[in-house]
């Protein structure tokens, strides 16, 4: 894949993108008197938490002198800040985290600056390889794997263990079978119940389901991307999901994959801007799949030491499940998580890479595991700790897989293709025409540059 150097401005409307090593830290930058500099670096969401972002700030003024403003940037918003954002020198991030599957779509619009000489310093082959590949164009590497988030399901224990369930099924088949079972038996009576909760458009999750039967999205043959979910392995995956949304899950069918812990909880009151209660969501499933730091937001629901309510893991309730595959692999899951660049843009590159240099650095590697956030560098996985969910992340991270490094995929995250499809899944009356008429979707943006 050859990379275009052209403008990002224009890629971006090509691509239809208006949406939709461990070195210690060079001090200095370029040498000089940096006290009056500011290095903007965007991240994404809250996944940074205030200790990381204040250990950055701190230390990046430490050794550089020159003053670090991050900024947090939306989800929702990313694709369009960006696109707008990074051609602009003036007003471009420094540093930005951007989403893997949105990386290949920059990389190859020319976005950010080829960091391939920091490769080997910030972490080499030590660093989450397929996160590499989809920051890298022609061997070059343009962006670095931030941090992972492997996902694998969490279930409830006591439901499993009333519907006469063993909650370590060997195979994906086993878990199928099981999650029906316990749907029919509904051992606590509860309407709508599901054995296991999967939404609709919740593409990131079931496309496990394609991959464990060795499907792909898309395939590079001939030198060009081509979708390839007509397959006959691919079809096998769709037809398991088709059952999974017949009889299993009574997740709506245009839900996505957010926050599908609350409906493993018992109960939990969701209040409005006033504090009045709007709803209160109780037991809805027995099992869900979720990024690894679901696990903060599952558990019994209990007040800290100021009173305020949190959730409180309870070992003899819930339990982990990482989703096993039909041939004696963990089944591969779609890999949450970030990659992590330098913008083309940036008026200081030298201070630029003194923020990587820190953020590679051991110990900042390390403060992510201890936050439960994958670090980028494997060397420092022991970071996560050795509880079940340490465990499970690692395990199920270890076959984990990325959507297509195709220049247009990041144009096919802003058009929803993936989530229409998913949608269409349950009521599908033939799967391999919606997969053929999906597919011809895809080929369309595919290799958009």
């Amino acid at each position: 894949m050859k990379r275009k150097l052209v403008g990002l401005a224009a890629a971006a409307m090509a691509s239809t993108l208006v949406l939709a090593g461990c070195g210690s830290a060079a001090p200095g930058g370029d040498g000089g008197d940096n006290s009056d500099k500011t290095l903007t670096m965007w991240v994404i969401g809250g996944d940074t938490p205030p200790e990381l972002r204040d250990y950055l700030t701190t230390e990046f003024k430490e050794e550089t002198g020159a003053t670090l403003k991050i900024q947090e940037q939306g989800w929702g918003d990313i694709i369009t800040n960006l696109t707008t954002k990074l051609p602009d020198e003036k007003n471009t991030p420094d540093v930005t985290e951007i989403g893997n599957t949105q990386s290949p779509a920059f990389t190859n619009a020319g976005a950010f600056l080829d960091i391939s000489d920091m490769y080997e310093e910030l972490g080499g082959s030590d660093l989450l390889q397929s996160f590499v590949e989809v920051g890298a164009v022609d061997g070059a590497n343009f962006t670095l794997p931030y941090y992972f988030g492997s996902r694998y399901t969490f279930l409830r224990k006591d439901v499993w263990d009333a519907a006469g369930q063993s909650i370590t099924p060997a195979t994906l088949d086993e878990f199928n079978a099981s999650v029906k079972a316990i749907t029919e038996a509904n051992p606590k009576g509860i309407d709508n119940f599901s054995g296991f909760f999967l939404g609709g458009q919740d593409w990131r999750d079931g496309i496990s389901w394609i991959f464990a039967n060795g499907g792909e999205i898309a395939e590079f043959k001939d030198g060009k991307w081509v979708a390839t979910l007509d397959s006959p392995e691919a079809l096998k995956g769709l037809e398991q999901l088709q059952d999974l949304y017949k009889n299993v899950s009574f997740a709506p069918n245009d839900m996505k994959d957010a926050n599908q812990y609350q409906f493993l909880n018992d109960s939990d009151e969701v209040k409005d801007e006033d504090g009045n209660v709007t709803d209160d969501l109780s037991l809805a499933a027995a099992t869900i799949m979720a990024p690894g730091w679901a696990h903060w937001s599952i558990g019994d629901l209990v007040k800290d030491d100021k009173g305020e309510p949190v959730r409180e893991w309870n070992d003899d309730t819930f339990a982990t499940l990482v989703l096993p595959g039909n041939d004696g692999k963990p089944a591969p899951v779609f890999a949450g998580g970030s990659n992590i660049g330098i913008s083309a843009k940036t008026q200081n590159p030298e201070l630029a890479k003194d923020l990587l240099r820190i953020i590679y650095s051991k110990e900042y590697q390390t403060m992510l595991g201890e936050k439960g956030l994958g670090p980028a560098n494997s060397k420092y996985a022991d970071s996560l700790g050795d509880d079940q969910f340490a465990k499970a992340l690692i395990e199920s991270a270890s076959n984990s897989k990325l959507t297509p490094a195709a220049p247009g995929w990041a144009a096919i995250e802003s058009k929803n293709i993936m989530e229409e499809f998913f949608a269409q899944i349950r009521d599908a009356s033939d799967l391999k025409a919606l997969a053929v008429e999906t597919n011809a979707k895809l080929d369309g943006l595919l290799n958009q540059q």
